[in-house]
């Protein structure tokens, strides 16, 4: 194996940006922020979802996304739902539809 075409190897620390977990994992990535952690400098990755703010490892319902991105994806499509099914149709697309089985009828 060439020497210089693999990336280096070495502990990076991982941050959850929405819970502020930290842990220390082997990666290739050379990120430039540094941070101490239990008393050695390490390189810092800020990471959006970890194991300590999943729902499926943390056994809670509710998505905690710091961002936001989640939240506001709900509240946004929720709200369509229920605004379809609160307004009447037209009664244009009504009698549409019903002169369209009318005319199904006719023809057998």
């Amino acid at each position: 194996m060439k020497k210089q075409g693999h990336p280096q190897y070495q502990d990076v620390l991982f941050v959850d940006s929405s819970t502020g977990f930290k842990f220390v994992c082997g990666s290739t990535l050379q990120p430039k922020e540094k941070e101490t952690f239990e008393g050695k400098e390490y390189p810092v990755v800020r990471v959006p979802v970890s194991s300590a703010s999943h729902p499926f490892f943390t056994k809670s319902k509710q998505f905690i996304d710091s961002e936001g991105r989640v939240d506001k994806f709900l509240k946004k499509y929720s709200a369509k739902k229920q605004e379809q099914a609160a307004a009447p149709q037209p009664e244009e697309n009504k009698k549409a539809g019903a002169s369209k089985v009318e005319k199904k009828v006719k023809k057998k």
